[in-house]
């Protein structure tokens, strides 16, 4: 068996104990550990992302048992991918994290982050559904952590809401799989997929009753109206730095729909048809509605940015709720340049709260300025879809794969609104936070835990050259995604007609043909 396969499992569970049981008391060496951690995955990310190229479904069957009795992992050009831009993405912002002191304001951040890291390449690459569950679960602990790092009474408010709504969650994918076992005597995907198909369609209305569940599960992971209303009020309250590692949990839910959807529970399957795409699509209209709507009238520079997240991921379910080859490699292109987007503007909206507050009003003009204000002008250009950057190419290819389907008129016109919506909204945050800066005199901010004015005292990072080098490193991510979106999409397409042949999948998990 190939153990690359089971490393980016295995390097953060144990690199997270260790960190915590070892190195509690010694920060800097928890940096040292962290940081390395975290090169290795993205080297490891990057061997098994080009293992996966060829186009060869391996499978890691844990203790040796084969699939459907044991527990299997599995690496696909998807799966591959997703543990890529989860370790892309994890390097900048643990060197943030870092530079900006977020790490020490409260305790075990580098172990929860690892342990973070740990659930979502373990969700990406597990070839079973009840191990899906374990995965989000870990997930939810090491994620409530870190949404309370540096303690604040809203902090907490907002984690503990988090922390129930996702429990919630949790008791329904419990039910979900309770119900797809019932019916089809397995959890391992690729025999979920085989049995499903066997089914007389007179018999299947309680598996349609645990598709709907199992839906419902991962519409609440990806934030799809309206099941969306825990994602504004957490990600806005977290520690920026975290909410940027959070823009890659979204993608979890969305990456759990393509991956069940197009395997076992797909549109052309009798027993499931119809359930999918069937209000999926305009939930993902009215996602990037209400996305837009929110960024336009958010007054607090981090509840902005989270409104872009729900909105980015609008346009990604847009895609995926299509069912196409086509569609499916648009949206696999689009999740890296969200991804990338969301967490840049996250960070720059953490350098701009740590100098002047959050609130979107005119204040006395910050420490680097303008260098902020390059920075936030390229997030916004990237997440309101203009050209040149991935966004841009990335609604382009959307919008061109819904050209022929029933909803295109309706799909048109949102994406199309909804940037403009969001080039107003991100524009009128620009102008207030930077042109009209130099008009204020007074630096004063609203105390959230006594609802009063106070003046706002800056606290810039205790290393801003390491800071900025990380914000610059995601804008790199967008302009490389832009440079080479030829090869991109070459490889999301192969990837898409992959996912949309899973016959290949499941004779490579059960080694035999479904």
């Amino acid at each position: 068996m190939n153990h690359w396969i089971v490393a980016p499992i295995v390097l953060p569970a144990i690199l997270a104990p260790f960190i915590i049981m070892v190195l509690r008391y010694h920060l800097d060496l928890q940096r040292i550990f962290s940081v390395a951690g975290v090169v290795g995955l993205l080297g490891i990310a990057l061997t098994i992302t080009a293992q996966a190229s060829g186009g060869d479904i391996q499978v890691y069957e844990l203790g040796n048992w084969p699939a459907p009795f044991g527990i299997v992992l599995v690496l696909d050009r998807m799966a591959a991918m997703m543990v890529l831009l989860t370790a892309l993405l994890a390097l900048p912002i643990v060197l943030y994290a870092i530079a900006s002191g977020w790490d020490d304001r409260g305790k075990h951040f580098h172990a929860l982050f690892h342990f973070q890291l740990m659930g979502v390449c373990g969700a990406f690459l597990t070839g079973d559904a009840f191990n899906l569950f374990v995965f989000f679960e870990v997930l939810l602990i090491a994620s409530y952590g870190l949404m309370t790092h540096g303690g604040g009474a809203v902090r907490l408010k907002a984690g503990v809401q988090y922390v129930t709504y996702n429990l919630l969650g949790s008791t329904l994918f419990l039910f979900a799989l309770g119900t797809i076992y019932a019916v089809t005597g397995t959890l391992n995907m690729a025999d979920i997929a085989v049995r499903v198909a066997e089914l007389p369609a007179e018999d299947t209305a309680l598996l349609r009753v645990g598709t709907v569940l199992l839906l419902l599960v991962f519409c609440i992971k990806a934030a799809v109206l309206p099941l969306h209303f825990w994602l504004p009020a957490s990600y806005a309250n977290a520690p920026l730095p975290v909410a940027a590692l959070f823009a890659i949990m979204t993608k979890v839910g969305a990456y759990s729909i393509l991956r069940m959807y197009t395997l076992g529970f797909g549109p052309e399957v009798e027993a499931t048809q119809g359930l999918v795409g069937t209000w999926l699509q305009p939930a993902a209209l009215l996602t990037l509605a209400v996305g837009t709507i929110g960024i336009l009238g958010a007054q607090h520079i981090a509840r902005m940015v989270a409104f872009c997240a729900i909105a980015s991921m609008g346009t990604l379910l847009i895609a995926i709720s299509m069912f196409t080859p086509t569609a499916t490699a648009a949206a696999l292109y689009y999740i890296y340049h969200s991804t990338l987007a969301t967490a840049l503007l996250f960070l720059v909206a953490d350098l701009v709260m740590e100098r002047r507050g959050g609130a979107l009003a005119p204040r006395p003009p910050m420490a680097q300025s303008g260098l902020i204000s390059a920075l936030f002008f390229v997030g916004a250009i990237a997440m309101a879809g203009m050209p040149p950057l991935s966004g841009f190419v990335g609604k382009l290819l959307v919008l061109d794969a819904a050209r022929d389907t029933e909803w295109a008129n309706a799909v048109w016109a949102v994406v199309l609104i909804g940037s403009f919506v969001t080039i107003v909204g991100l524009a009128r945050a620009g102008s207030l936070v930077f042109w009209k800066s130099h008009d204020a005199q007074h630096n004063t901010e609203m105390d959230p835990e006594n609802d009063e004015e106070v003046e706002f005292l800056p606290a810039p990072e205790p290393m801003p050259g390491l800071a900025f080098t990380s914000v610059f490193g995601l804008v790199l991510g967008l302009v490389l995604l832009t440079l080479f979106a030829g090869p991109a999409l070459e490889y999301t397409t192969k990837t898409a007609e992959q996912l949309f042949e899973p016959q290949q999948y499941i004779s490579a998990v059960l080694g035999r043909e479904g």
